[in-house]
């Protein structure tokens, strides 16, 4: 930090780097890195700039981003991670909140279906439903149906990379990779008005498990139970450990995955912790046994360099040996 004190000459501050500055001279820190005054960092949609030792940054309100990959991974808007493997469909996120005649614009279903024989579950399909336009997305591609209640949504897909990209006039972006997983965006109009496994979007993580009834829960499997779709689906009781019905797969398991905590991933760890991510990737690596371990592996480690691009630190980790991608055929 950019302090006065009796290290420096009067009128002049230590800049934490073994030197003495003007005030104006004062370098700023953000996520252990150094920056000189003028110097210019991107923080979610916001610009900061460095001035006299402390950041100015713009004030824009930015999307919110929920995500679900691999076997029942959540982030949520708030950026609160936990685990939930429920075999059924559940509430991703809607504007049906409260009452049950509220009114809303949209809601997202996601099919979450047993992967491997330990017992985990990941997201098969997606069904959102705008206005009196349903869409499924599964097996790689989607499909329309139109039903007769409803507003007019418009909305339009396009393929970027990887990803089929369905954005909607109401400020509604999903973005999904053909497999297991799914990044739901809004826009900040819907700032505590969503509910589901995705929390409430209102810039608090302590309150995103909150029940269909509204109640503030503390258990991951009490608060993903509440939003089944069906009545007819079991609950999920007991968090399921891969590792330990395969313990022959953990070794493996934590020697792949150690990439997330490598120093391949080393300009990231500062900026996004490692840990859980890391913790996540050994879980599916030891669950995905019956075919398909190298894709939920990929899926974990891509999570990661996903939400390190979002911090800024771009990291380059696939190779041919590593979860390759053939880019000509995606270009």
């Amino acid at each position: 930090e950019c302090v006065s004190g009796c290290v420096c000459p009067e009128g002049l501050f230590d800049d934490g780097q073994g030197g003495c500055v003007q005030e104006e001279d004062c370098p700023c820190s953000h996520n252990n890195q150094h920056y000189s005054p003028g110097e210019k960092i991107t923080v979610d949609c916001n610009t900061c700039t460095c001035q006299k030792g402390d950041w100015s940054c713009t004030k824009h309100v930015c999307y919110g981003t929920c995500m679900i990959y691999g076997s029942g991974h959540y982030i949520t808007f708030d950026g609160k991670f936990y685990d939930f493997d429920g075999s059924c469909e559940y509430v991703a996120t809607q504007d049906f909140c409260g009452d049950k005649n509220s009114s809303g614009s949209f809601s997202i279903i996601t099919e979450n279906v047993p992967c491997g024989t330990t017992g985990v579950t990941c997201s098969k399909a997606i069904k959102i439903f705008l206005g009196k336009t349903e869409l499924k997305l599964e097996n790689k591609d989607y499909k329309e149906i139109q039903r007769d209640t409803g507003d007019d949504v418009q909305y339009w897909n396009r393929t970027v990379g990887l990803y089929l990209v369905i954005e909607a006039s109401n400020g509604v972006m999903l973005i999904w990779d053909k497999k297991t997983t799914v990044f739901i965006k809004l826009t900040p109009d819907y700032k505590g008005k969503v509910c589901g496994l995705c929390g409430n979007f209102d810039d608090k993580s302590n309150n995103d498990f909150t029940t269909r009834n509204g109640l503030q829960e503390t258990n991951a499997l009490e608060f993903g139970n509440s939003w089944k779709q069906s009545s007819m689906c079991p609950d999920v009781t007991e968090e399921i450990k891969p590792c330990d019905v395969k313990p022959h797969r953990k070794s493996w398991a934590e020697k792949e995955c150690s990439i997330i905590r490598s120093e391949v991933f080393k300009i990231c760890h500062s900026k996004v912790d490692p840990t859980p991510f890391y913790e996540a990737c050994v879980h599916d690596a030891c669950s995905c046994d019956s075919g398909g371990d190298c894709e939920c592996f990929c899926s974990a480690v891509a999570a990661y360099a996903q939400e390190c691009t979002k911090a800024q630190a771009c990291v380059f980790w696939r190779t041919p040996d590593i979860c390759p991608i053939f880019c000509d055929y995606y270009n």
